[in-house]
């Protein structure tokens, strides 16, 4: 699974469009990164610039970012209205898929002990990247601006994390960075029927973490209630991780609630939608769409259209371009404007159009494609092929079955099985063009030079590391395509029965995955000079096979007797 993360650094120039460029190019010029946005304000005289990637190709086009930043922006000399004590303010990296909180963490403080060695920036970091409990909080770091950086840089209790800890003449200009790791932030505004603000802000009391003002007695007019230091206190809203307001759109001519959710794992977009459509119909209002500001990960998306999906007791398992619809059309992101996923959701972005893959060929391109004077596609990627169209079949019965009349009460137990069958299934179409990556590679490797004994070496280094990647993705296909099978086995068992056959042909296509997949094992094990290993792999590849055939054979003789009625 690729590892990507966002990068969200704010910069203290908004004005002038050179220098807000510059910084961006040094950011696209780092392969394996996106830049998705670039967001000045003239008021705050700041600029927010959005980027995405792999881990390591994140922090070092944001090591490019800020190095240029530090040369284009005098802090001594700059005004604005935001918060702000450096160049590059504030520098958050967020996971966004396939990395933990923690390994971001990690880049995080690596980044910061780089920025700190190589550029001498001072950095403090906050939020999960924090060093004590006082330093999580963005505000604590920042206390005192860019002008209190010198009393603060010598306080004992304040020395950076990284970075000098003295405010000479590179800090004078580059002032200091707040560095952090955090949790994805959604920008969503829902959408009413009114054009009220006071409303709009009730209803975004009701839901916010911070909540609204306590009051005695009435709760709209009652005398405001104070602590012991004559600050306001707050009832708390329903959810947390969730800041929000009410406003008034001149440009829609409506009245929107606008969220901040914090913490997508501790709040969701669709529960705020629900939320707002709850608190809204108690004042006789209707929520009619929503919008949502920037990007999104595709898992957030997928967990709203199946949230809907199971509302409508309907199975889950099924593309996660049907997915995408029903989240939008149960939303309403497309209320105001069309809702683009190409252009909404992180993944899809980061997707390169040029990178043609065989997955997204038509059935008849494809086997025109394998039928062709190339070599690849060849027998691998179609045992790959093979195993995703006998899933797909597992995963139908699954899904017909979840739908079936009559079978209303079982559409859980159903829709679960086809969640098992979607994810196989998706997997293996993944490995359809692994296949054919994994043989380029022998080709590549094999083109090498070997004009000296050191190339030779290379060549001989590469076409081995290359063989093993060849002989190891069919293993998968066959692994993958095997444990399919249990969903074809219980759909055969207890699915619905008008469909039995179709979880017969399944387990056929499944098993000659296997089968043809053992094949390209076998035949890449000839050219592995490690002979222990490729021993020891040809030994589980028996095996399976044997257990597949075991499999196949249980499965055709129940569908067999279905269909004859015994």
């Amino acid at each position: 699974m690729n590892r990507i993360i966002e990068c969200v650094p704010n910069f203290s120039e908004g004005n002038n469009m050179e220098i807000i460029n510059q910084i961006a190019h040094e950011i696209k010029s780092v392969e394996g990164v996106k830049l998705i946005d670039i967001d000045p304000g003239k008021a705050t005289n700041r600029t927010v610039i959005t980027f995405v990637g792999t881990p390591d190709e994140v922090c070092e086009a944001a090591f490019r970012a800020v190095k240029k930043a530090s040369e284009l922006i005098d802090m001594s000399k700059h005004k604005g209205e935001h918060p702000r004590f450096g160049a590059t303010d504030v520098l958050p990296l967020i996971p966004v898929k396939g990395i933990t909180m923690e390994e971001t963490v990690d880049y995080a403080r690596k980044l910061g002990k780089r920025i700190g060695e190589e550029l001498r920036i001072p950095i403090y970091c906050y939020e999960f990247a924090a060093s004590e409990e006082k330093r999580r909080n963005l505000a604590n770091c920042r206390a005192g601006e860019y002008e209190g950086l010198p009393q603060k840089l010598i306080d004992p209790a304040w020395k950076p994390d990284f970075g000098p800890a003295e405010f000479n003449e590179v800090v004078r200009k580059s002032g200091a960075i707040a560095l952090s790791a955090r949790n994805f932030l959604i920008a969503y505004n829902v959408n009413l029927n009114t054009t009220s603000t006071r409303w709009a802000n009730s209803i975004a009391y009701d839901i916010r973490e911070k909540g609204r003002v306590k009051r005695e007695g009435n709760p709209l007019t009652g005398k405001i209630v104070k602590d012991e230091h004559g600050n306001n206190v707050y009832t708390p809203g329903l959810l947390k991780g969730v800041k929000g307001i009410g406003w008034y759109i001149e440009e829609y001519g409506i009245a929107q609630l606008s969220f901040n959710i914090t913490d997508i794992t501790v709040a969701s977009m669709h529960q705020v939608f629900e939320l707002a459509c709850e608190r809204a119909a108690l004042r006789g209002i209707r929520v009619t769409g929503s919008e949502l500001i920037g990007v999104i990960p595709l898992k957030a998306m997928l967990d709203a259209g199946k949230y809907f999906l199971q509302k409508q007791k309907r199975s889950t398992g099924i593309s996660d371009e049907e997915i995408l619809k029903i989240a939008v059309k149960s939303l309403g992101l497309d209320e105001l404007a069309p809702f683009d996923p190409k252009k909404k959701i992180i993944e899809y972005l980061m997707e390169d159009p040029s990178q043609k893959k065989l997955v997204d060929l038509t059935v008849q391109q494809f086997t025109h494609e394998t039928a062709s004077e190339s070599a690849a596609p060849g027998g691998g990627s179609i045992s790959a092929c093979m195993g995703a169209m006998g899933a797909a079949l597992g995963t139908m019965v699954a899904n017909l079955s979840a739908h079936k009349k009559g079978w209303e009460d079982r559409w859980e137990e159903f829709s679960d099985w086809a969640d098992k069958g979607k994810a196989y299934h998706d997997e293996l179409l993944r490995l359809i063009d692994e296949d054919t990556l994994a043989f380029n590679g022998i080709m590549a490797a094999f083109s090498l030079p070997k004009k000296n004994e050191l190339d030779k070496q290379q060549r001989m280094e590469a076409i081995q590391l290359a063989t093993r990647t060849a002989m190891e993705i069919p293993f998968k296909v066959m692994q993958v395509s095997y444990n399919s099978m249990e969903v074809m086995m219980n759909m055969a068992q207890t699915g619905n029965p008008n469909s039995v056959s179709d979880a017969g042909v399944g387990a056929l296509a499944a098993r000659s995955a296997v089968l043809g997949a053992g094949l390209n094992v076998r035949i890449n094990a000839s050219g592995l000079a490690d002979k222990e290993y490729a021993a020891q792999l040809l030994e589980q590849v028996n095996e399976l096979e044997q257990k597949t055939i075991e499999l196949e054979g249980q499965i055709l003789e129940i569908v067999n007797r279905k269909i004859a009625g015994i």
